[in-house]
């Protein structure tokens, strides 16, 4: 009976313990950020009271209760914990800070935070001056504070961030659960354009409806300019669709309104098609022209087709395309054809013009390769490309220009065995009377000074034959001057003035005699033709004739030159009556030196070279 009893008193004062389950977690301003651990498991299990050890039977019975009490007590925890989890669906951990105070009630399971509070849950980071937390239903509302006692402008206030996008706003409330929020004068950047609005709205799948919104590309607190949206939906980091919408400037609303509109936000490029522009020429008619197709082929290259066509004939294609690998090479490349026709055809008013345009830019990065280089700027066009072409017709400045001149380099060195090749393509072009020079190519390759007689591996003094040293230079030139019709109808032989030419010089460097310096040189040039001109007198017409003989053609010469110089060092002391003791002795340095030439006679007949005529 005494057992029953002390039960019956033992659960009343749980039951009393248990009533006040709430309680407060402060942290005052100027203490250090720390985690405060609170466990509801611990704080419901109730401690053993004393009593007295003469009575075991008591104590026996309070101890069983207490156990089944506490067993009952872990598995309703357990239960509500796995329950809670299934309904707030919260798949990791939420961590929240605050440099003021940090208040948690218990009883309602909510959170206060005040001053530079941050709440973090998986990608989402929320900052803001006041942040409360409701825990049971995964809500989390944030707002800023006055700044002063005239209400009117707002400080810490909420900058909310989901991924890369970041959202700056007076107001927001989001569920952790569903993702969800509804934001006050929201304002975002997505890529060069700005949005913002009184309200707006997130769903889950990240999309934010706003309604009476702003869409601008300054970037001012206050912008100049910027379009009305009366409501839009903001894919983010792809496009924005907006309902009514008008263009305003300085604050004041122009009579500019579309029904809706569409912006696109894509980061990447995107392949569609590129609708033309219509117009009417007197020349050549009704024309659709700059219409065609975009290809994104990649993140390192596009393509885009363009082209033109009029009601009269005439019609024009154009390719153009860029291309960039990072850290290698960047530039672009434009292909365009255009055949005009005017005037109606079988009258003598009727022409027909084939024109062309190409240009070409190409840089390389320096650190692509240290041992090879290429660039290139062509600009190219026939005459009539420019006075046929919409686009310069009425740029002064293009159709001005008297010389466009065009050139591509490359460049490359094989240290292993100190050879340098280069080559060059340049191109002048006169616009006012279509004549062209071109020099395709101007290749030069140079060998720098080896000794092919030095031994790898030398042993004893140095040979005489060691210090002989020789080089190598080399050019190859094809050119051409011709007028523009004429380029593609040109003979490579006939009309393309090329040869080659090689320069192999061979000098040394001797001692004779421990005093006198001895430079031998040998120098050696051949040159290779693709014609040879003959040329006799005619004696009826009594004019002089040139026969040209197409084919391979080699003419060398060769020089040799030997020079000596040795140094002559003397000492002459002055007399001291005249000069005195200030000069001691003076020194002087005579350098002697001959040099022999020679070079033979490479008119002589038997060498080929020449011939000779009577009038």
């Amino acid at each position: 009976m005494r057992s029953k009893f002390l039960i019956l008193i033992f659960l009343l004062v749980v039951t009393c313990m248990l009533a006040g389950n709430s309680f407060v977690v402060q942290k005052r301003k100027g203490q250090n950020k720390k985690q405060d651990t609170i466990s509801s498991k611990d704080s419901n299990k109730v401690a053993l009271p004393p009593v007295s050890p003469v009575d075991t039977t008591a104590l026996d019975s309070l101890q069983r209760a207490i156990y089944q009490y506490n067993k009952h007590i872990d598995d309703s925890i357990r239960l509500d914990s796995i329950n809670k989890t299934k309904a707030t669906g919260i798949d990791a951990p939420v961590t929240y800070q605050a440099n003021d105070s940090l208040v948690y009630d218990a009883y309602t399971k909510k959170a206060y935070l005040y001053g530079s509070s941050q709440v973090k849950y998986e990608k989402m980071d929320l900052t803001s001056e006041k942040i409360n937390m409701s825990l049971d239903s995964s809500l989390v509302h944030a707002t800023g504070v006055y700044a002063d006692t005239t209400n009117t402008k707002l400080k810490g206030t909420p900058v909310f961030k989901m991924g890369s996008d970041t959202y700056d706003n007076d107001t927001i409330a989001f569920n952790f659960k569903s993702k969800k929020g509804l934001i006050t004068n929201v304002h975002t950047k997505q890529q060069e354009g700005f949005l913002s609005s009184k309200i707006a709205k997130r769903d889950g799948k990240g999309d934010i409806y706003l309604e009476h919104g702003r869409y601008t590309t300054c970037d001012k607190d206050c912008p100049d300019f910027y379009i009305a949206l009366s409501r839009a939906k903001v894919r983010t980091g792809k496009d924005v669709v907006f309902g009514p919408a008008y263009l305003v400037v300085a604050d004041v609303p122009l009579p500019l309104a579309i029904p809706y509109g569409f912006f696109p936000f894509t980061k990447s490029y995107s392949s569609g098609f590129i609708m033309p522009t219509y117009g009417d020429e007197s020349t050549r008619g009704f024309y659709l022209r700059d219409g065609g197709y975009y290809f994104a082929a990649s993140d390192k290259w596009d393509l885009k087709l363009l082209g033109e066509i009029y009601t009269k004939g005439s019609w024009g294609l154009s390719a153009a395309s860029n291309y960039r690998k990072r850290y290698k090479y960047s530039g672009s490349v434009l292909v365009a054809y255009q055949d005009t026709k005017t005037g109606d055809k079988g009258l003598p008013d009727y022409t027909r013009q084939k024109s062309y345009k190409v240009q070409w830019s190409h840089r390389q990065d320096s650190k692509a390769n240290p041992f090879s280089n290429l660039s290139a700027s062509v600009n190219f066009a026939s005459s009539s490309y420019e006075r046929n072409n919409l686009n310069s017709l009425y740029n002064p400045q293009i159709l001005s220009q008297s010389t466009r001149t065009s050139s591509v380099s490359w460049g490359t060195s094989f240290s292993s065995i100190g050879m340098t090749l280069s080559s060059t393509m340049n191109l002048t072009q006169n616009m006012r009377d279509s004549s062209i020079a071109i020099t395709l190519p101007d290749l030069n390759v140079s060998i720098s000074r080896f000794y092919p007689f030095k031994r790898k591996h030398a042993a004893g003094k140095e040979r005489w034959y060691e210090k002989i040293a020789v080089s190598y230079t080399g050019q190859m030139s094809n050119s051409i001057t011709t007028k523009e019709d004429r380029l593609f109808h040109s003979s490579l032989i006939k009309d393309w003035r090329n040869g080659i030419q090689h320069s192999i010089p061979i000098n040394a460097n001797f001692t004779l005699f421990k005093f006198i310096n001895v430079n031998p040189s040998f120098n050696f040039v051949d040159r290779m033709y693709s014609n040879k001109v003959t040329r006799s007198w005619n004696a009826v017409t009594q004019k002089e004739e040139a026969d040209t003989t197409y084919g391979f053609h080699n003419v060398y010469n060769w020089s040799m030159s030997l020079s000596m110089s040795t140094k002559l060092y003397g000492f002459y002391v002055p007399n001291r009556k005249i000069f005195g003791d200030k000069i001691r002795a003076i020194r002087h340095v005579v350098t002697p030196s001959v040099s022999l030439n020679y070079a033979p006679d490479f008119g002589t007949a038997r060498y080929g070279y020449y011939q000779t005529y009577q009038k």
